[in-house]
């Protein structure tokens, strides 16, 4: 049960010098440094847990972000975590509706992501309490978990998933759910890899990670695209000549393209049989994404999408709009915990396969809950459906995201697995860490010379 009086709130700039080895390089990020706003909360409860929330991003980024989360720890502090939890949307209805915010939110943008770190602190500490894993907690009260259509992120998507329909998902779910656990358990779900194919690796790179990834089991594989036609074309074709024509091949554009270069190109590349096209275009693009998406259609193509959308209200847009056929949750973008459920429900409606954004820095450990929980409780289906996985940055992890086989075992520690280590928490902190001093100490220098 939730207990204790929130007396503690404190959060940190971490910053991972990610852009020195070219990790993470796609047609829009060229020198990205994988970046993230830490919270960690605490209460005057005996059992001394903390929560844990994380919201991952890049470069210069958490600088904005941190600042965020130190003027909504009024809205914090003091509160019961039992009151809390009972009244989700109220909590969240606090955190996004002070009006000397408005114009950097409410449920987007700067206040967005500051709300989704704090309450993936509040969902890591709840989880802890009751001693179970975020999917678990989820798994066993999935009944429970959405009542009434303005509850816990369900306002404002009511005339797409009316409270009566939210029911039948949910009581669906709850059919075969025991056989579903026990397969997540012994299989773990399917993962997809993003590691091979940066665009800052070399061919010589490319190749060697390519075999180490066959030899390992991954039959998924994404190719971050965009920067130059001819490039793309060499290398999906040395991509595809190495895994054959039976494994899966997904493409990024990383938003490089608009709309009529985005079905150029695509047209060029569709010779690969890539499965979707990820971000082909602008993320405001809803018209755009739903062109795309209808003249791919012949060619087998879909248009993968969500990552970088604002909210729910976005979501059930492209949705409506048929924009996407490929529905990539994001576990820091959206309002944590609570507003992915609401898009969960929504692509269960619109039969749309959801295929988690991960990465670096906590992606993983965080998304693989969500898309555990959602197989087990309300899609129960594997069809089309895989999460992504980059195998970077899990060593700072108290409780990293474990891979077998391609596939993510669940986790078994009680949280959100969004705790870090102590030593990575204080190496990485920017710009006083040790790493980042003396990173900015060479910079120095070398301007001196």
């Amino acid at each position: 049960m939730a207990r204790g009086r929130i007396c503690g709130l404190s959060v940190r700039n971490l910053r991972f010098p990610t852009s020195l080895g070219s990790h993470g390089f796609d047609a829009k990020h060229t020198d990205p440094d994988c970046s993230a706003a830490y919270v960690v909360i605490e209460t005057d409860s005996e059992d001394r847990f903390k929560g844990y929330g994380i919201m991952l991003t890049l470069g210069k980024d958490p600088e904005v972000v941190v600042g965020a989360v130190n003027a909504l720890t009024y809205y914090v502090l003091d509160k019961d975590l039992r009151d809390i939890v009972g009244d989700f949307r109220g909590f969240c209805r606090e955190l996004t509706s002070d009006e000397q915010f408005r114009l950097i939110g409410p449920e987007k943008d700067v206040v967005g992501l500051a709300v989704t770190a704090i309450l993936n602190a509040v969902w890591d500490l709840w989880a802890k309490q009751e001693g179970k894993p975020l999917w678990k907690l989820l798994v066993d009260m999935a009944e429970g978990i959405v009542g009434p259509s303005e509850e816990k992120g369900m306002e404002r998507i009511q005339r797409c998933c009316c409270p009566a329909l939210i029911s039948e998902i949910l009581q669906n779910g709850q059919h075969g759910k025991k056989e579903r656990e026990k397969q997540m358990l012994r299989h773990g779900y399917p993962a997809y890899t993003t590691s091979c194919a940066s665009l800052g690796h070399s061919d010589s790179t490319l190749k060697q990670l390519l075999k180490a990834a066959l030899n390992d089991g991954w039959t998924r594989f994404k190719v971050k695209v965009g920067a130059d036609l001819q490039n793309d074309t060499r290398r999906c074709r040395l991509i595809r000549d190495m895994i054959g024509p039976e494994k899966t091949l997904m493409l990024d554009a990383s938003e490089r393209w608009d709309v009529p270069k985005a079905l150029a190109w695509m047209s060029k590349l569709a010779e690969f049989k890539p499965l979707w096209i990820e971000k082909p275009t602008s993320q405001n693009d809803i018209t755009g994404h739903a062109t795309i998406s209808e003249a791919l259609a012949p060619l087998g193509i879909g248009v993968a999408m969500e990552e970088q959308c604002h909210n729910r209200m976005m979501i059930k847009q492209l949705l409506h709009k048929k924009a996407l056929q490929f529905l990539q949750i994001d576990s820091c973008r959206l309002g944590s915990v609570n507003e992915n459920l609401s898009v969960l429900l929504m692509a269960k409606k619109f039969g749309i396969p959801v295929c988690p954004h991960a990465g670096g820095a906590g992606f993983c450990e965080l998304v693989q809950h969500l898309i555990i929980f959602d197989y087990i409780s309300i899609s129960a289906s594997l069809q089309n459906r895989m999460c992504e996985y980059v195998d970077h940055l899990h060593e700072h992890f108290k409780y990293p995201a474990v891979i077998k086989h391609a596939s993510y075992l669940p986790p078994k520690d009680a949280g959100y697995s969004t705790e870090m280590k102590e030593e990575s928490v204080k190496k990485y902190q920017y710009p006083d860490g040790e790493v980042w001093r003396k990173l900015l100490e060479a910079q120095d220098l070398c301007v001196q010379i």
